[in-house]
């Protein structure tokens, strides 16, 4: 979790997450996609519940990222996981690339 943005700095983390096409049914949650070269072995093989993805949740002063890897088509199987170290990695890498890019300071 990140907290004590300024509302603004949170509306602008939201913008760059919308216009990469991240957003989800929900307001205030989005899909970050877990690369596929990074999918364990039963993710690889259900290719049929993917894409896969992190969920992120802003709020008016912070945003939260979950460390559960879900399935975009399906709510249940086997293949939904909680993420792996260079799952992990990659996508706080990419939340905190898209913090440096709205010049927002944590």
């Amino acid at each position: 979790m990140i907290e004590e943005l300024e509302p603004e700095q949170v509306e602008k983390i939201r913008t760059t997450l919308s216009d990469r096409g991240w957003t989800s049914s929900l307001d205030e949650l989005y899909r970050i996609p877990v690369p596929d070269e990074l999918l364990g072995p039963e993710q690889a093989e259900h290719n049929q519940c993917g894409p896969f993805y992190m969920a992120v949740e802003t709020g008016t002063t912070w945003v939260k990222l979950e460390l559960l890897v879900r399935a975009s088509q399906i709510l249940r199987c086997s293949c939904i996981a909680y993420a792996t170290p260079p799952q992990r990695s990659a996508v706080i890498d990419t939340l905190d690339e898209l913090i440096k890019a709205n010049d927002i300071p944590v």
